[in-house]
Parts: structure tokens; C-alpha cells; sequence
């Protein structure tokens, strides 16, 4: 299976329209579940780290989540910590989360801040570039991979949802 282009709406349910209250008759129209991943390879995972272009997502979107994943052992590097941002202010959206160097998923990154909430939930009125700062805690990775998936919400350009 391969990538597919969508504009527009999409129509998930099989109540367009609300004409009442009993189930079948609500609305049940709904949002889909977007991802894209970015695997940073032991050459980003440095001590001394430079943002790397991670995902552009559409204006509008929801971010729910960033799950990482360590996809081949880091060797040299112990742990690594990632930081999440739009190219400007690194800690956007996630701060410091560390890795572990161990393959597994790691776990989810978390979206701290009362202003890192209200910058998932409608990312703005134009596409946004996200950047990953990966920090090797000791010393540059001789191999290894991180993968980050980011998970959204597609919705018009100014966050509203419509139902088609």
C-alpha cells in the first residue's frame, strides 16, 4: 500500500445529518486519524545536536501525540533526550523527553505545558514545520534509530471541523 492525496472532508459515518436524538438518527460524522514518522539516524544523535526537520503538518491540525520508538539499539550514546519544536522555540510542543537506548517504544511524549496544549490543539491558520533536538546524554551514537510518529487530526485551516 502506498501514500494517498486527499483534500476535503471525509465522510466516516452513515448519519450525515442530525433529524433526532435516538441512535441512527444523531449525526455521526467524524475526523480521521493522521500519522507521519521520522526516524533519526545515529548521526542526529549528538551531544551536541542540531534540529532536525521533522514533519509539516497542515494548518488547522490537532496534534494528539508523539509516540518514540527506539527501532535499533543506540551504542556509544546511553540515552537520548528529544525535544520538539517549530525551528524557533524548541521546546514548542514537547520538552526534554528521554529515550533509553534499548530497542522498544519508549513510551508517548508528553505535551507538558498549558501553552504546549493550546499549540497541539490548533497548530495555527498556515502548514507547520516541526523540528526534533535529539541530545545524546553520553556521547554521540555510533548506531542506532529513533523513530517519532506524530499523530493529528486533519481539520480546516482555521481548526474548526465541519461535517460534509
Amino acid at each position: 500500500m502506498g501514500i494517498a492525496t486527499h483534500l476535503g472532508p471525509w465522510l466516516l459515518g452513515t448519519v450525515k445529518n442530525t433529524s433526532g436524538t435516538a441512535a441512527g438518527t444523531v449525526s455521526n460524522v467524524g475526523a480521521t486519524l493522521v500519522t507521519q514518522s521520522y526516524t533519526a539516524p545515529a548521526s542526529v544523535i549528538l551531544t551536541s545536536p542540531t534540529a532536525q526537520l521533522m514533519f509539516a503538518l497542515p494548518a488547522g491540525a490537532k496534534v494528539l501525540r508523539f509516540n518514540v520508538e527506539v527501532t535499533v539499539a543506540l551504542t556509544t550514546a546511553t540515552n537520548c533526550g528529544l525535544v520538539i519544536g517549530d525551528g524557533t522555540t524548541a521546546n514548542k510542543y514537547v520538552t526534554t523527553f528521554n529515550t533509553g537506548a534499548t530497542v522498544g517504544k519508549v513510551a508517548q511524549a508528553t505535551i507538558d505545558t498549558a501553552t504546549q496544549v493550546a499549540q497541539t490543539n490548533n497548530i495555527g491558520t498556515s502548514d507547520v514545520n516541526f523540528y526534533g533536538t535529539f541530545t545524546a546524554a553520553t556521547g554521540n551514537a555510533a548506531a542506532g534509530n529513533i523513530v517519532v510518529t506524530v499523530e493529528y487530526i486533519v481539520r480546516n485551516s482555521d481548526g474548526t471541523l465541519t461535517n460534509p
